[in-house]
């Protein structure tokens, strides 16, 4: 399993944005006490950090209970927001091939710019530096640049590329991928899908075509959507498409960073109920880290 959790804690300054969100919630708690402003100015607050209208008032339910226990304000909020990140669907992803010898396989998908390559080639180190061998297929035969740009990623973290002709089968490709993951004894791969809009039905029905290809040689262990956090609720719309398309596991949240709406962590599994297994952190290749509620709510908190 990834066992980089850690990385989060490391880089809490580049949780800067969050923890503006976080420093929000606390000062509401100064007076001990909440009057309907406090309460208020806390529906607010988590309503502007885009947490959503459900998970807001779950949350707002939650702390009212805990706070008639006599509970401390900010221990009450801490344990809130850990309740509300809590998701049943969590479960580690295995690096290491099955004891077949087939590898374990990730669909990566996500529309145009949400930092899909980028977190492909991040995901590659992560899992080379546990040791695992890499395969990275290079899905994407849309984008002119997109087989080059994954190019470049695979070389910086020491993985293996199997790439197509341009315009070539998507589907084929990840195919090929997986067959050559067995024949050199690799331990993951990872398959770059082309960015698509969750407006487009067909291209959204090939993201169907491209499980059912490559569970012909393994089985699709993960499905992990790339979203942008700046997208704040407009990434809620995006999972629920890509979730009728194919059946999600995971989310890997981008440009954590850059945002100020730490709060669509929550809405994301508290509306969806999938869980957020990895956060980017920056442009580096070590700035991907797996999700630590925990360590994100001591972060934003702190």
């Amino acid at each position: 399993m990834f066992n980089g959790s850690g990385r989060l804690f490391r880089r809490r300054e580049k949780l800067e944005p969050s923890q503006k969100f976080g420093r929000r919630l606390r000062a509401i708690f100064t007076s001990g006490k909440l009057d309907q402003a406090e309460w208020d100015e806390l529906e607010a607050t988590l309503l502007g950090a885009d947490v959503g209208t459900n998970a807001t008032r779950s949350i707002l339910a939650d702390m009212r209970e805990r706070m008639s226990r006599k509970d401390e304000p900010v221990e009450a909020l801490r344990a809130t927001l850990l309740a509300a990140l809590a998701c049943e669907q969590t479960r580690d992803i295995e690096l290491r091939k099955s004891a077949d010898g087939t590898p374990r396989v990730l669909l990566i998908v996500g529309v145009n710019g949400a930092g899909k390559t980028t977190s492909v080639g991040k995901l590659a180190h992560l899992a080379v530096e546990e040791g695992a061998q890499v395969v990275i297929a290079a899905a994407d035969t849309f984008r002119a640049a997109a087989t080059e740009q994954v190019e470049t990623w695979a070389k910086r973290a020491g993985a293996q590329l199997i790439s197509g002709e341009p315009g070539g089968d998507p589907a084929a490709i990840a195919f090929d991928a997986v067959k050559s993951a067995k024949e050199s004894g690799a331990d993951l791969v990872l398959v770059d899908t082309a960015g698509r809009l969750h407006t487009k039905v067909d291209l959204m029905n090939e993201l169907g075509k491209v499980r059912r290809v490559v569970e012909k040689g393994a089985a699709v262990d993960e499905i992990l959507l790339v979203l942008d956090a700046t997208t704040g609720q407009n990434g809620l719309t995006q999972a629920k498409v890509f979730g009728d398309a194919v059946a999600l596991t995971g989310v890997i949240l981008t440009k954590l960073d850059g945002s100020a709406r730490g709060g669509i962590i929550i809405a994301i599994q508290q509306e969806l109920g999938i869980p957020v297994k990895f956060v980017g952190l920056g442009e580096g290749i070590d700035d991907l880290a797996p999700f630590d509620a925990e360590l994100f709510v001591e972060g934003i908190l702190s």
